[in-house]
């Protein structure tokens, strides 16, 4: 059985550079047989949080936000593609993260971040590693970060430059731990039930 895994991405932005990385992604993981879905959170257009999907009575949470739900409770990994803003996360990927809490639960979770300077988003997945943690997720420890993103892939999500070059060379150790850690998570959730 193929691993799912779901890659989220959360700019707004007219002129978006990181959804070439998250095209990179999904490529680069169904050439190694994965079967992923990109979810875009602008494509998506939940409203800003007011109520989390659990706090909906039954059958009543909007389609959109039932359909990812489901998607996310089907998922065996995710990985989140954080660009950076001002040393922070990108505020539309964390929204989306927000309107779910038990549907992350015992599943591994990786960081790609992005930024258009040298620090590769670096500030923006550290916060992400403790969000996600405190959400329910395994944070790998392998990460990836890619500098000057508007140089390190072209507009077709081909990488180009030094930075393209050392994305593509870090991707193979990046999706082996993370297929690890799916591994280990599904064989555990086969022997015993989670403790919550």
């Amino acid at each position: 059985m193929a691993d799912r895994i779901l890659v989220f991405y959360g700019s707004y932005r007219r002129d978006r550079q990181g959804i070439r990385l998250a095209h990179y992604l999904v490529r680069a993981l169904q050439k190694r047989g994965v079967q992923v879905e990109l979810i875009d959170a602008r494509e998506i257009g939940l409203p800003m949080l007011d109520r989390m999907y659990k706090e909906y009575p039954e059958g009543e949470a909007p389609a959109n936000l039932h359909r990812l739900a489901q998607k996310i409770r089907a998922a065996d990994g995710f990985v989140f593609v954080a660009g950076e803003y001002n040393w922070g996360m990108q505020p539309g990927l964390k929204n989306l993260t927000d309107h779910f809490l038990e549907e992350w639960y015992w599943r591994p979770a990786a960081v790609v971040s992005y930024s258009a300077g040298h620090f590769a988003g670096a500030r923006a997945a550290t916060v992400w590693h403790g969000t996600l943690s405190e959400m329910g997720m395994v944070v790998i420890s392998s990460a990836l970060a890619v500098g000057g993103i508007g140089q390190a892939l072209d507009a077709d999500a081909n990488p180009t430059g030094e930075g393209g070059a050392a994305l593509d060379r870090a991707f193979p150790r990046f999706a082996d731990d993370l297929a690890w850690w799916i591994e280990a998570a599904r064989a555990q959730r086969a022997k015993t039930q989670p403790p919550y």
